[in-house]
């Protein structure tokens, strides 16, 4: 962690190329990015200093389920489209500048979040339209991934529309080909495979919205509809014991819609009000066969179906340029219907917790302030109290209600323009995820777990604090701490004393901190024109009392080590730029009643070059998975509940995954 800091202090003396900020938010302008000759909103996200690009979570509700960027100063009135997609519909053209928000700023809404990205576009952008194909070939196979993507967008004075229509097949590049060994607690071999897998899916999104002035303010509408249709298949293939053989096959098909809308209104100068509404459905059937020669057949099915209904309202007031006031309330109802099977041989299966109905009704009131006593020092304060009810009917009955009250108070202190300090200290209430109200499979691995409807929301107590230098006008350099306590952690425990069925549950107290370095490096002063290196690294560090044990260990599924590296380079005088994406290697451990399971993947790198002969014209040339990173899995097995500290098997499975060749032809039309 001393590298950046060294390099930042080097260049204490150089000369910004952005204008300096005067208070929480600096401008970064279309031109800063002209010279690496960007094609999206996407591409100059990622190139802005000391900022890290956050799709958002995966929760219930809109008010936690926001990402760390803003279009024109409103969060998008979606959740399923994510940021992202959200960026890369928004040409590099229609962009006048982007905003970068630190700490926090009057009148703008952080999300918790301690630095937001606000993207401007300009104003009157006309109609344009863009049609992109591309096509990915797996070199181990042969096999090929084709897709499409058409889109438009336009609009006649203060009425806009926006539509797009994307298609294609993905490869998954956590199959394929490897050995399996399983061996006893002394090591020695009881089964030798060689496994050959391979998944893939089909998805087709199809979005549009439009906005118009509606009763004095502003009304947008969106519209989404997404299906996933996934496909895998393993057969395993053993020399020992001989001429044994067994295979799986998995069938994931998805539908989800949503509908929704947003109106706002300026009430004076002061005031402004917003309503934000959203109903969003998902279908999904999961079905999993699993077939051993000699041995049987075991089938698992899973059919669930669950909807979103979300309504929300604030009133912001900007009683000065320094103080801002907002508040507001959030409610949303949420309903699961879930039915598993599972069968041995045609036998049905007694699982726990099968077939769930799930109803939950939530609310949550608010007040937000933020004040800049000075150009320097920006304070927020915020206060949210949320409440739920929720019921289950089916295999588990049960009828509960939670609340919770969740303060966060923030500063950001910037002494000068190249320093800033940021603290915050909040209480964080999780959502529960109704994944973990139903029973899951893996039966490759003969895993199969129960669900619990019957779960706290998992608390905690975040302080955080964060420093930044920026350096080299473009440069910046963040290091930060996050310490979570946590209470009513939620991870995988016995569903009885003694047994080796578990289900997800509330397993206590724990702790959580992670260390973070995120660096923005411009390398003109090395002699590499237009060259960019920019990534980070996050250090991980976990604590919760072991259900089955007693016994202290980390979190389930954290990584204690992540990490990536972006090098891109723009080469004005040949329109092209071109670069490497290196994904770092990480590890991540899961702990059952009976099983402990490490899953290592290797580091992933790609390798890129872009050529725009015409400013309409755009090609990008991929290698994916350069180094041919692979997955492995290690299952520790154990004879009874891993208490009993008798170890049964394990199963180490080595999955290779060879590279992608990927190229893309983008053409636009109109501004």
């Amino acid at each position: 962690m001393i590298v950046p800091f060294v390099l930042a202090q080097a260049a204490a003396a150089a000369l910004p190329a952005v204008a300096p900020p005067q208070s929480a938010v600096t401008a970064f302008p279309a031109a800063f990015f002209a010279a690496t000759n960007p094609s999206t909103a996407l591409d100059m996200i990622n190139r802005v200093p000391g900022f890290t690009l956050d799709t958002g979570a995966s929760v219930r509700g809109f008010e936690g389920a926001g990402g760390n960027v803003l279009i024109d100063g409103q969060r998008p009135a979606s959740k399923s489209d994510s940021v992202d997609e959200v960026l890369l519909r928004i040409a590099a053209g229609q962009v006048e500048r982007i905003d970068i928000i630190r700490g926090g700023a009057p009148g703008i809404d952080m999300q918790g979040k301690a630095v937001l990205a606000n993207v401007i576009r300009k104003a009157g952008a006309g109609v344009r339209g863009l049609v992109a194909a591309s096509t990915a070939i797996v070199k181990d196979d042969g096999r090929v991934a084709p897709s499409v993507r058409l889109e438009a967008s336009g609009g006649s004075g203060d009425r806009t529309w926006e539509a797009s229509l994307r298609s294609g097949r993905g490869i998954d590049d956590g199959s394929g080909p490897g050995p399996e060994v399983k061996t006893d607690a002394l090591g020695q071999p009881l089964a030798i495979a060689q496994v050959r897998s391979a998944g893939a899916g089909v998805q087709t999104t199809a979005a549009g919205s439009f906005e118009i002035p509606l009763l004095g303010g502003r009304f947008r509408a969106n519209g989404r509809y997404f299906q996933n249709n996934y496909d895998f298949d393993e057969t395993d293939t053993f020399s020992l014991p001989a001429l044994a053989v067994s295979t799986d096959h998995i069938g994931d098909d998805e539908a989800d819609t949503e509908i929704g809308g947003r109106f706002s209104r300026d009430l004076g100068r002061r005031f402004n009000v917003e309503f934000v509404g959203l109903r969003t459905t998902k279908a999904e059937t999961f079905a999993d066969t699993f077939i051993a020669s000699p041995g049987g057949r075991v089938d698992f099915t899973l059919d669930r179906y669950s909807t979103e209904t979300i309504a929300r309202g604030v009133l912001k007031f900007r009683q000065s340029e320094r103080l801002s006031w907002e508040a507001g309330a959030e409610t949303a109802y949420n309903d699961l219907d879930s039915r598993t099977r599972l069968s041995r041989d045609g036998a049905p299966i007694v699982l726990p917790s099968a077939n769930v109905q799930v109803r939950e009704t939530r609310w949550e009131a608010f007040g937000k302030a933020v004040w800049r006593p000075t150009d320097a020092l920006t304070l927020e304060a915020a206060l949210r109290q949320e409440g739920s009810a929720l019921t289950s009917q089916g295999d588990v009955r049960l009828s509960k209600s939670l609340a919770f009250t969740k303060p966060r108070l923030a500063a950001s202190w910037s002494p000068s323009p190249a320093w800033q300090v940021r603290l915050s200290l909040e209480r964080e209430i999780g959502q529960l995820n109704f994944d973990d109200f139903v029973a899951k499979s893996s039966l490759s691995t003969s895993t199969v777990t129960a669900g619990n409807p019957n779960l706290n929301p998992e608390q905690a107590w975040v302080s955080e604090a964060a420093i930044e230098r920026r350096f080299w006008g473009s440069g910046s350099v963040v290091v930060s701490v996050r310490h979570s306590s946590l209470t009513d952690a939620i991870d995988r425990a016995p569903i009885s004393p003694g047994s080796t069925f578990d289900s997800p549950a509330n397993i206590g107290q724990g702790v959580k901190t992670e260390y973070a370095v995120e660096l923005t490096a411009p390398l003109d002063r090395m002699g590499l024109a237009g060259a960019q290196l920019k990534g980070f690294v996050r250090r991980r560090v976990s604590q919760v009392t072991d259900p089955t044990t007693g016994r202290a260990r980390e979190i389930s599924g954290l990584r204690p080590l992540s990490w990536e590296a972006h090098y891109s380079q723009g080469l004005p005088r040949w329109q092209a730029s071109w670069g490497v994406d290196v994904f770092g290697a990480w590890r991540q451990t899961y702990y059952r009643a009976d099983v402990i399971e490490v899953q290592n993947l290797k580091t992933y790198v790609v390798p890129y070059f872009e050529w725009k002969p015409r400013p309409d014209l755009q090609l990008r040339i991929e290698v994916q998975n350069a180094t041919e990173r692979g997955f492995r899995n290690t299952r520790t097995v154990y004879d009874g509940p891993r208490s009993l500290d008798r170890v049964a098997l394990v199963d180490d499975r080595d999955i290779q995954f060879g590279r992608i060749f990927y190229i893309r032809v983008r053409k636009t039309f109109g501004a």
